[in-house]
C-alpha cells in the first residue's frame, strides 16, 4: 500500500519548510519505485503565497485529502497570524492521521490544535521560549533538531525538516533508500535528532568590531589554545580589563563564559562523532582536566560527558 504524505500549505508559509521534506519524500518515492504519494494541500485547494513571495499551487484541497499516513505542517510567518480555519481542521483531523510532523514554527499550529498537549516538542530555537510560554502543557526542548513522541514529530528551524524527513524515510523504507535520497540532495544522512540546533556563534552576538570578530573565530578554531583574557586581549592590542569590558558589551557574555561554551560545543561534537576517552576529549578542547570539563558539561547540559555520550548514542540526549 502506498504511504500517503500530505504537506499543508498556507499564506505566509516558509517555502523551504515545504520543499525540504517534499523533496525528501518525493526522492524516496522515486528511489524505492513507489513507497510514497506526496501531495500539497491548502484549505479550499487555492494557491498560496509563501513568506518569500513565491506562489505555491497545491495538489488538493485539505477538505478532500482522504487517507493521510504522514501529515507535515510547516512553519513560517503565517503561523504568527490567526489561522482559525486551519487550526480547526488540524484539531478535527490530526487524530486520525498515522503520523503528524511539524517543521519550524508549524509546532505552534499543532500546539493550538491541542496535538502537542503533554508531549515533548521543539521548534526553531528563536521561538522555543515563546512556545513554552504560550502553551505550558507542551514540554518544549530547545536543543534537539527534532523530537519524536510516538506518532508526533516536531523539528527545529527550516533545514531541520530535511533531517526529520530523512529519519522518517529511513524508518519506513530502510537506510539504503534514505542514504540514496541524502546523497542526491547532498546532505548528511542524517543529523541525529538529538544533535544541537545551533552553535555558539548563532546563539550569541557577533562583535561589531572586526578585531573582536576575529578573536571569536580564533577561539572556535583553537579551543585547545591559551584562551585566557590576557592572551586574547594581547591579540587585539587591548589591556585585559579593557578587552573584557568591550567583549562583554559587544558579544553579550564574558570572554570566559564564551570560551567555555565553545569548548563544551567542541567536546560535544567529539563525543558524538568518535570513541576518544573523555580525558583525551578534554585535552583536545582545552579544558585543564576531565573534571573541569565535567563541571562545564553539568552547568551547560545538566549531565556529565560520559553520560552525554551514552544518551546521545541511545537517542535520548
Amino acid at each position: 500500500m502506498v504511504h500517503e504524505v500530505v504537506v499543508v500549505v498556507f499564506d505566509g508559509v516558509q517555502s523551504l519548510d515545504v520543499t525540504g521534506p517534499l523533496e525528501v519524500f518525493a526522492g524516496a518515492a522515486f528511489a524505492s519505485g513507489s513507497g510514497y504519494r506526496v501531495r500539497t494541500a491548502s484549505l479550499g485547494g487555492g494557491a498560496v503565497v509563501a513568506s518569500s513571495g513565491v506562489g505555491l499551487v497545491p495538489s488538493v484541497a485539505l477538505e478532500r485529502v482522504g487517507r493521510v499516513d504522514t501529515l507535515v505542517v510547516p512553519g513560517g510567518a503565517g503561523t504568527r497570524e490567526e489561522q482559525p480555519e486551519l487550526v480547526g481542521w488540524l484539531r478535527g483531523h490530526a487524530w486520525g492521521v498515522g503520523r503528524v510532523a511539524s517543521v519550524c514554527t508549524g509546532a505552534f499550529l499543532l500546539a493550538e490544535a491541542g496535538v502537542l498537549d503533554g508531549l515533548r516538542a521543539t521548534t526553531h530555537w528563536a521561538f522555543c521560549e515563546r512556545l513554552g510560554r504560550e502553551y505550558p502543557s507542551v514540554r518544549v526542548e530547545p536543543d534537539p533538531i527534532f523530537v519524536r513522541e510516538g506518532r508526533v514529530v516536531t523539528s527545529a528551524g527550516v533545514t531541520a525538516g530535511i533531517d526529520m524527513a530523512l529519519a522518517l524515510v529511513e524508518e519506513d523504507l530502510g537506510r539504503r533508500v534514505a542514504l540514496e535520497v541524502a546523497r542526491h540532495l547532498v546532505v548528511f544522512l542524517r543529523r541525529p535528532g538529538n544533535q544541537a540546533q545551533f552553535s555558539t556563534h548563532l546563539s550569541v552576538q557577533a562583535a561589531q568590531r572586526e578585531p573582536l570578530r576575529e578573536v571569536q573565530h580564533w577561539i572556535a578554531e583553537h579551543p585547545e589554545g591559551d584562551l585566557s583574557v590576557g592572551a586574547l586581549a594581547e591579540r587585539v592590542g587591548l589591556s585585559p580589563r579593557q578587552f573584557a569590558r568591550v567583549f562583554a558589551r559587544e558579544v553579550g557574555c564574558t570572554p570566559g563564559r564564551y570560551v567555555e561554551r565553545v569548548r563544551v560545543e567542541t567536546a560535544r561534537r567529539l563525543l558524538e562523532e568518535g570513541e576518544a576517552p573523555v580525558v583525551a576529549v578534554a585535552r583536545r578542547c582545552g579544558f585543564a582536566s576531565a573534571e573541569v570539563m565535567r563541571r562545564a558539561f553539568v552547568r551547560a547540559l545538566g549531565c556529565a560527558p560520559a553520560r552525554y555520550r551514552e544518551r546521545f548514542r541511545s537517542g535520548a540526549a
